[in-house]
């Protein structure tokens, strides 16, 4: 097995000054911590999965799911807290969609490759 540490202690400066310029700094870490931890839960990546491609109301994300409503509008008010989706009345219904363009592209990005990746297993 090979060890996961270098034998020998060496420093190589110049890599670790690139490293540095190219280091996540403030909010932009951040963000993706927050967009990682948002996708971590796979109600939440499916919700958001679905939401991309129309907007949806609670009790047609919870039929979606297989989950209460209760459950799929407590991770909705927390998307909407955290400014990812949100909502609009059409009578007595509320329709959610992703209004983060960020976590659009993420998704949009992430989605294609995964979906690319099993299509090519299938094969």
């Amino acid at each position: 097995m090979v060890a996961d540490d270098c034998e020998v202690r060496i420093i190589h400066q110049d890599l670790v000054e690139k490293a540095k310029g190219h280091d996540l700094q403030g909010e932009g870490v951040q963000r993706l911590v927050m967009l990682c931890k948002v996708l971590a839960d796979p109600a939440r990546l499916r919700m958001l999965h679905a939401l991309l491609h129309q907007e949806m109301c609670v009790c047609d994300l919870a039929a979606f799911l297989g989950n209460s409503e209760s459950a799929v509008s407590h991770q909705l008010r927390n998307l909407r807290q955290m400014g990812i989706v949100d909502n609009r009345r059409e009578k007595t219904v509320l329709y959610y969609r992703i209004i983060d363009q960020q976590m659009r592209e993420f998704l949009v990005t992430a989605c294609q490759q995964f979906h690319q990746h099993e299509t090519e297993e299938k094969s």
